[in-house]
């Protein structure tokens, strides 16, 4: 039996609804819609996770673990342990759609990226084990990046190219054959992750309040130079009980995730009572008007 073959739907949970998450990298999936991943996982919906690439590009982030030997001999392999632990606390399935990470290029002008890795792979090449795992999956919605990628790295920019090709072209016999029985998906959205209003939303109650909060002129200094988001949020996610297991599968990443760093520079309580929620932008939808919406799912149940 392949990998694919191993997460078809059994017969008997066909009605079950079914939502894929599209990542470029191990630990993504624990920063964008995890406490949304693990709230419906919790309400019976099946929850899978295509990371694109294997992460061995990552630098470690974390201070804690430079001296660790396992990265340092095997980054790759740290971090499929790592998204294993990740996936176990969020309850979700998750898949490797089998790329190698192409890093972020540093510098002016610009290196090229390395040649056989995710970024440099032609659309149809990096889209097709999405597609196939789209046909074998049967998501009912499909969770991608905007067009910058949610920030520009490149494999973030090609994991949107490669989701939005995927949700179009999973429907169509005639496209990527010998991947699957097609299957058409009814909504897709983008991740709203990074949200400039809730990250001042935050500051701002946190000052407020006269709470110590580390590095707060450093937060101060990123909300001004981030650019308004492409677009605005059409769907909001309730989902603050959620947080502490995406603060827990944040952990799990242990050689990308500082536990003392930007990602927990806001108290748990804080974020649960000013701003508990996740968003995302509707993209496109087969099934009529549904926003404004508080369920991915708006309009399939």
């Amino acid at each position: 039996m392949s990998v694919v073959d191993a997460i078809v739907p059994d017969a008997s949970t066909q009605e079950t609804l079914r939502v894929m998450f599209v990542h470029a990298h191990p630990d993504d999936e624990s920063s964008k819609g995890a406490a949304t991943m693990a709230r419906y996982v919790d309400q019976g919906a099946e929850v899978l996770v295509a990371t694109c690439t294997d992460g061995s590009r990552g630098d470690i982030q974390n201070p804690g673990m430079e001296t660790a030997p396992h990265p340092k001999r095997d980054m790759a392999g740290a971090r499929r342990q790592e998204m294993d632990r990740a996936a176990e606390v969020l309850g979700v399935q998750q898949q490797w759609l089998g790329f190698i990470d192409s890093g972020l290029p540093e510098g002016d002008p610009l290196p090229p990226l390395p040649a056989g890795s995710f970024a440099v792979q032609p659309l149809e090449i990096a889209a097709a084990p999405l597609v196939r795992l789209v046909r074998a999956f049967r998501p009912h919605v499909v969770v991608a990046y905007d067009e910058n990628g949610g920030y520009p790295h490149p494999d973030h920019i090609m994991a949107h190219r490669v989701a939005v090709e995927a949700y179009h072209a999973a429907g169509d016999p005639d496209r990527y054959p010998g991947t699957g029985a097609a299957w058409e998906p009814s909504k897709l959205y983008y991740d709203c992750g990074m949200s400039l209003p809730r990250m001042r939303a935050l500051r701002d109650a946190a000052r407020e309040e006269g709470l110590q909060i580390p590095n707060l002129g450093w937060i101060d200094a990123w909300l001004d130079s981030k650019a308004e988001p492409l677009h605005i949020p059409t769907t909001r996610i309730d989902c603050g009980e959620w947080f502490p297991r995406r603060d827990d599968a944040l952990r799990a990443h242990r050689t990308q995730i500082d536990p003392d760093g930007f990602f927990f520079a806001f108290p748990a309580e804080l974020q649960r009572r000013i701003w508990p929620y996740e968003e995302f932008v509707l993209i496109h939808s087969r099934l009529g008007e549904t926003v404004p919406e508080t369920d991915l799912f708006a309009g399939l149940r």
